[in-house]
């Protein structure tokens, strides 16, 4: 199932560069990220889901490369950019070999099935 995304002939044409552009480098950031590590956990302070993540990567022995986008109180408009690039309403965003694989719950039961470990096999 593949979320529903305005179509591009439904933006005036006139502001088609500027929603191309909006946020662009934050997102081309997590790109790279993704592309030069394994693991990526993208957060923010202060938020304790972020916390038990990275705790739950580390536990199982699964070294990260860690983002940070401000806390609850700045750099909110950068963290709305990756949700709407993404799709994922929340923080963390934990990609494994360039896919998003969900927030701390989601990494937590692939860790508990031992999916994470097929997953950096892969």
């Amino acid at each position: 199932m593949t979320r529903p995304l305005l179509a591009e002939s439904a933006i005036h044409p006139a502001i088609r560069a500027r929603i191309a552009q909006h946020h662009l480098p934050v997102i081309l950031q997590v790109q790279a990220a993704i592309a030069q590590h394994p693991v990526v956990v993208v957060g923010l302070a202060g938020n304790p889901f972020v916390g038990k993540a990275r705790k739950a990567l580390t536990a199982a022995g699964v070294a990260h490369h860690y983002i940070e986008f401000g806390s609850y109180l700045s750099q909110w408009r950068l963290r709305n950019a990756l949700k709407m690039w993404t799709g994922w309403p929340t923080f963390p965003m934990v990609f494994v070999r360039g896919t998003l694989v969900g927030g701390a719950d989601d990494l937590r039961r692939l860790i508990e099935r031992g999916e994470l470990g097929v997953l950096l096999q892969a």
